[in-house]
């Protein structure tokens, strides 16, 4: 049965996609998993998909594979449009600051040349 998306993903420029490429096969697999949930799923559980409190509408994207884990941060445009910016390897129990604050940067960078 062919699953309906019901949200696109669109990378920007190459933030993401050069952190994906550094990724073993395993958790690409895991990364792509995680992805088409967010695509197809109408409510994604929050252990995959989680707004990040105190942001202006950045989300995070968790991967886990074994005792390793990845966070991509992500936005909305238009509704449906799930935006990809950065990600890093999570090692410590609070997501730092710099990431977050990059996220935010990434987004209003995307909106600015979107608008021009």
């Amino acid at each position: 049965m062919k699953e309906k998306f019901i949200r696109s993903i669109f990378y920007y420029k190459n933030y993401y996609l050069d952190f994906f490429e550094k990724f073993s096969p395993e958790v690409k697999k895991k990364t792509n998993w995680t992805l088409q949930l967010i695509a197809t799923l109408g409510r994604v559980p929050e252990k995959y998909f989680k707004h990040i409190t105190g942001s202006t509408g950045i989300y995070e994207i968790r991967v886990e594979v074994g005792s390793n884990i990845f966070r991509i941060f992500s936005f909305f445009d238009k509704g449906q449009l799930v935006i990809l910016a950065n990600g890093f390897q999570k090692k410590t129990q609070k997501t730092p600051k710099k990431e977050i604050e990059l996220a935010e940067k990434l987004k209003k960078l995307y909106f600015d040349e979107k608008d021009k």
